[in-house]
């Protein structure tokens, strides 16, 4: 279990406005802050010159730097023209439900965590290969009513999967996310699994829905993998065209990483975006969580007035 989160701050000043970003590199991706750090001195001089939203597409690839650059962006653009982020995009923020976590531990610690969450509209359970069948359904006793998704990960083999679904089925889960490791998915083409499958690891940004629509019936869009809001609506935009189910999810950072995805998590079809109640102490004017629901601070702490 995670116990702490190393976070990219980025803060642009331009004629005395300033934008903020703020990204989470991802090991899984081969991130760390030293190498984010230096994808982002890479390109300070195109930033400095006056490098647009658009321009920054084709400076960084998608991942964490280019996500606390296009926020931060973003964020300027808005307060320099003395609008909201929403206006620009058309994506309009407001109180959605959105997933709490229950992570891996035995069948007993699990249920007990889904009793003390019955009432939240929606859970996402983390599980590996060990004691699946088990364990969803001791959660699903004690939470009849949530909407469950499940995320393995990556640490499941199609054989597996075949194995379990059958029985997952009658549990009413909503999504599995990830079951194969992106770089076996493509066994999944043509499967046709009784719990629709979500990608996590496998999807990136637009660029990756066309392979992935055989094989997936949903994506999990996230700002650190698309490399910010720019590639995230994209995205979105895209796999609404190939009739997908979309899912947006975090990972574990402060209410300025969540902030940027609330436009769109108003059209979502699920909200994963409870990284802030993992932390000890988020942000001021940080986002306000209760019972299952996001809802955007009265006084924003990101995206223009």
């Amino acid at each position: 279990m995670k116990t702490s989160a190393h976070i990219l701050y980025l803060r642009l000043e331009q004629e005395g406005v300033s934008g903020r970003g703020e990204a989470v590199p991802y090991a899984r991706y081969g991130e760390s802050t030293d190498s984010v750090q230096l994808q982002l001195d890479g390109v300070r001089s195109a930033v400095e010159d006056g490098a647009s939203l658009t321009e920054l597409q084709s400076l960084l690839p998608p991942g964490a730097a280019r996500n606390a650059l296009d926020l931060a962006l973003w964020d300027l653009e808005a307060q320099s023209q003395g609008k909201s982020v929403w206006e620009l995009t058309g994506y309009h923020p407001r109180p959605v439900v959105t997933a709490q976590t229950i992570v891996i531990g035995s069948v007993e610690e699990m249920a007990q965590k889904a009793l003390e969450l019955r009432h939240y509209p929606l859970l996402k359970v983390k599980l590996d290969q060990h004691q699946i069948v088990e364990r969803m359904q001791a959660i699903r006793a004690n939470a009849p009513k949530p909407q469950i998704v499940i995320d393995a990960n990556e640490s499941w083999n199609l054989d597996l999967l075949k194995g379990v679904v059958p029985e997952l089925a009658p549990l009413n889960i909503a999504l599995l996310e990830q079951p194969l490791h992106a770089n076996e998915d493509g066994a999944l083409r043509g499967y046709r699994s009784p719990v629709p499958l979500c990608a996590d690891e496998s999807c990136h940004s637009s660029a990756d829905i066309e392979r992935l629509k055989d094989r997936y019936q949903a994506v999990n869009i996230k700002l650190d993998k698309t490399g910010g809001l720019s590639e995230a609506i994209r995205t979105y935009e895209t796999a609404r065209v190939a009739d997908m189910t979309v899912m947006l999810g975090c990972m574990v950072g402060t209410s300025l990483a969540m902030m940027p995805m609330l436009g769109l998590a108003a059209q979502a079809d699920f909200v994963d975006l409870d990284g802030p109640t993992w932390l000890k102490r988020d942000r001021d004017n940080g986002l306000i969580f209760k019972d299952g629901k996001v809802t955007p601070p009265q006084r924003g702490i990101w995206g223009g007035v």
